[in-house]
């Protein structure tokens, strides 16, 4: 992420992200993420008040939440191959765009307490968001009738996988598949097995 259009909050929120995925939330001090964002620690605190509450604003501000809810507002096609395959990219794309700030969720998350349930909300909200789209599918007759949650389980776990599979890219834990190859493949696949 670059800084040089964001404001005060947000280069505070970058500062730290990058500083605690380096270090670990234990290992970095509130002067030096201040110092690291160009600004004095009461700066920090007068925006955050602490550090676990800048790392959970930084969470809510750069998770994919208001992208996804934008998406589904606004750019579903109701075709289920062309929507599943949009909704998989930006999911991608946004968790790599975030990937510091998803290695700190990981590992940092048990920690601190009620971040766990803090970062849970965007996996939530993006459940309850495909849950509704393949409601409709079903209404519509677009898809077969199927239970609307496992399914949208089933399509978050899959995407999560490979992202966690991507993580580390010096280290891919089951294929050498590119992302994009297993994106294309697992939608035709998922579509496949819905379209009635």
């Amino acid at each position: 992420m670059t800084n040089n259009h964001f404001g005060t909050s947000e280069k505070l929120m970058i500062a730290a992200i990058d500083l605690i995925s380096e270090r670990g939330y234990n290992g970095v001090t509130t002067l030096e993420i201040a110092a690291a964002a160009g600004f004095s620690e009461k700066t920090l605190f007068r925006h955050f008040g602490s550090k676990q509450n800048l790392l959970e604003q930084a969470f809510d501000r750069f998770h994919y939440g208001e992208e996804m809810k934008g998406l589904f507002k606004e750019k579903l096609v109701w075709d289920l191959h062309e929507d599943l395959l949009m909704i998989s990219q930006t999911y991608h794309t946004i968790m790599n765009r975030n990937r510091k700030m998803i290695q700190i969720a990981i590992k940092e998350g048990k920690n601190l307490p009620g971040f766990r349930e803090r970062t849970h909300r965007h996996p939530q909200q993006l459940k309850e968001f495909l849950t509704t789209y393949f409601s409709e599918m079903i209404k519509k007759r677009k898809m077969i009738d199927v239970h609307p949650e496992h399914t949208a389980v089933s399509f978050m776990l899959l995407n999560f996988g490979a992202f966690i599979n991507e993580l580390d890219s010096d280290k891919k834990r089951f294929t050498n598949v590119s992302l994009e190859e297993f994106i294309t493949n697992s939608v035709r696949v998922f579509t496949r097995g819905l379209t009635p």
